[in-house]
């Protein structure tokens, strides 16, 4: 293996970990949100949840390209029917980045309709998306 194989998948490790870490904190300010009556800790949610959206977009970016560098430059699952779940599951996160978003616009909007309790439940979905793609990584079925 060389160095800059290596220093690729370092980079997407940490950059995935920290998007993921944002992908589980995000939901938990929407909880705050979705139950908050008060104006002036609304906007301040508001406001982190805003910061967080942006950091995790710039994370989740490198992340997926170094992830797709690693499989098409240095071949990493090529043609493996566990890299291609795990792309599928990959898919599934990044769609639920941008419900992320679509949910934020909503908060922004004043127009939230779900509650804390709904929340807290959209908040498990990357907890399993990412058990399912490490274990599709170490275990290769």
């Amino acid at each position: 293996m060389t160095n800059s194989y290596l220093w690729i998948k370092t980079f997407h490790i940490v950059l995935i970990t920290s998007w993921f870490a944002g992908l589980f904190y995000l939901p938990r300010i929407f909880v705050n949100l979705a139950d908050e009556k008060n104006p002036d800790t609304y906007a301040r949610l508001l406001g982190m949840s805003d910061r967080l959206f942006r950091f995790m977009t710039i994370l989740a970016v490198p992340a997926v390209l170094l992830g797709v560098t690693l499989w098409l430059y240095f071949g990493v699952g090529a043609g493996d029917v566990w890299m291609h779940a795990k792309l599928f599951f990959v898919l599934l996160v990044i769609g639920y980045h941008h419900a992320c978003y679509g949910i934020l616009k909503k908060f922004r909007a004043g127009v939230n309709t779900k509650s804390g309790v709904w929340y807290r439940w959209f908040n498990e979905v990357p907890v399993i998306l990412l058990v399912v793609i490490v274990a599709l990584v170490l275990f290769k079925p």
